[in-house]
């Protein structure tokens, strides 16, 4: 069973439609317990950093995150999270991944970042498994996570930034693989299958 994680602004309806399309046992929660017995953690993404690591601080989520060995798929918000901290609120996050989320220089790009993008591999992984480099999916962000060792793929709005982390059991993407039409669900049915 997966755990989508609800901490009040996630578009976990979004999700639950392609997890109800693959025919998968979830649980819409906010409860370690739910958390503890599940197999899978997707971390939906909308909303607010410091809001969300509020959230996830008043309902005792946080320690059990950073140290969990589940396979924990983070989207948008969610993988901005796995970062050190985010300037969005100036807020500590879960610190898996040695970065800080920034926000896009409106001087020089259209922000919010939204559309359909080229996301660009970096490297092999199992998340990307039958879908083709180069491919298109759907962005709506503010912040973006800067290259680092653990990117996986790329994307480019007035620079080249993270689009897909992957540390450990940890993997993020930054685009909207339930709004990413064919793409996206193969690639939430290959996290389900194969991370």
């Amino acid at each position: 069973m997966i755990a989508v994680i609800d901490y009040g602004a996630g578009n976990t309806q979004s999700v639950t439609n392609v997890l109800d399309e693959l025919k998968v046992e979830y649980i819409v929660t906010n409860r370690e317990f739910d958390i503890n017995k599940s197999s899978k953690i997707i971390f939906p993404g909308v909303g607010e950093a410091s809001f969300a690591m509020k959230k996830l601080h008043l309902n005792n989520l946080v320690t059990m995150l950073r140290v969990t060995k589940k396979p924990f798929l983070g989207i948008c918000l969610g993988m901005q999270l796995l970062c050190e901290k985010s300037d969005e609120g100036n807020v500590c996050c879960l610190g898996i991944i040695p970065a800080v989320s920034h926000k896009f220089d409106e001087s020089k790009v259209k922000v919010p970042h939204m559309g359909w993008n080229k996301v660009s591999f970096k490297k092999e992984s199992k998340l990307f498994k039958g879908i083709t480099n180069n491919t298109y999916f759907y962005f709506a962000n503010s912040y973006y996570v800067p290259l680092n060792d653990y990117v996986i793929a790329s994307a480019e709005h007035g620079i080249e930034f993270a689009s897909a982390i992957e540390k450990d059991n940890y993997f993020g993407v930054q685009f909207h693989p339930e709004k990413s039409g064919a793409a996206g669900i193969q690639l939430i049915k290959n996290y389900i299958e194969l991370c």
